[in-house]
């Protein structure tokens, strides 16, 4: 009896380890377990500043939702970061009781088992929810709150915070001092004004600012953000090379958004096209595919010898 019953516990805990990761694509050639450990704001400015031997990355569109694992959630973020060093770009909204939760769309129809908006819901309602991943399938994971996942990244990822507009940024960078996620966070933004505001308010953060010409720097630099302090999302669409050379001798690294057209492209065209971007002057990429895009940068990064010491 007790042999049977030590069987069925093993399989039990088997079946429970395996669905904790369960995927539907191909993981060989990704470089399992790699985490981006960082423990001070300094450790982040170096890592995102921009050398010649910088570490290319992936960032996590959504939070890299697949099949069941649906956008915005831990779970999909652990399930990506258990394979490649990523970026985690997520979406900040508030609840009727002013919690910070992850949410990209303004109602919970097309990704929870609920209806209406993400603000007429409190916490506690928004927590007996289900999210559902891309193929309408729910799943048993829940809408996190911005604190549980700082708390969760740190040492492991960087986010990237896509803040809506109801939401404060005073409450988001209140959440970031109080988990100590300094090291952990780039606060997105999409005007000069913005990276002003986010400035003035929390010197010490970095920022993504969206960058698709010369004027735009000349207007981040009249609001004295300091190039160590800012990233370049130069658009979907691959930036002019005299902007990508300014931006990198100021030591800016840039962020190009591959998800829509240029993962297309990558999906018919094979996806070594995402080293090519990298080789033409992108830093990071923003990508609905990020395991095929982190298989093309893993090779590229094998094949030239890149190392961080930011990487482990």
């Amino acid at each position: 009896m007790r042999i049977r019953l030590y069987c069925f516990l093993l399989l039990l805990t088997c079946i429970v380890v395996s669905s904790c990761f369960r995927h539907s694509g191909d993981t060989d050639g990704l470089p399992v377990g790699k985490r981006i450990q960082l423990t001070t704001v300094e450790d982040l400015y170096q890592f995102l500043t921009y050398d010649d031997n910088r570490y290319p990355l992936v960032s996590l569109h959504r939070g890299g939702p697949t099949s069941g694992y649906p956008e915005n959630a831990l779970e999909t973020f652990a399930y990506n970061a258990s394979l490649q060093p990523v970026i985690v770009e997520c979406d900040v909204r508030l609840s009727k009781d002013s919690a910070l939760v992850l949410m990209h769309d303004n109602t919970l129809n097309r990704t929870t088992t609920g209806r209406g908006s993400v603000s007429e819901r409190t916490l506690a309602e928004l927590k007996k929810l289900r999210l559902v991943d891309n193929n309408k399938k729910i799943t048993p994971y829940k809408i996190p709150t911005l604190d549980e996942a700082l708390a969760w990244g740190k040492g492991k990822v960087i986010f990237t915070l896509d803040i809506k507009n109801e939401v404060p940024y005073e409450s988001v960078i209140n959440v970031i001092r109080k988990q100590r996620a300094e090291s952990s966070v780039v606060i997105i933004t999409y005007s000069a004004g913005q990276a002003g505001k986010v400035h003035s308010l929390a010197g010490d953060l970095m920022i993504s600012a969206s960058v698709k010409n010369l004027d735009d720097l000349a207007r981040l630099n009249e609001k004295d953000i300091p190039d160590n302090k800012l990233l370049a999302f130069v658009g979907t669409r691959e930036a002019d090379p005299q902007l990508t050379k300014v931006l990198h001798d100021h030591g800016i690294m840039c962020i190009l958004g591959t998800q829509g057209n240029l993962d297309r492209q990558a999906a018919k065209k094979g996806f070594q096209l995402y080293a090519s971007f990298i080789e033409r002057g992108a830093d990071i990429l923003s990508t609905d595919q990020p395991m095929e895009a982190g298989r093309a940068l893993n090779f590229y990064v094998k094949k030239r010898g890149i190392t961080s010491k930011f990487v482990q």
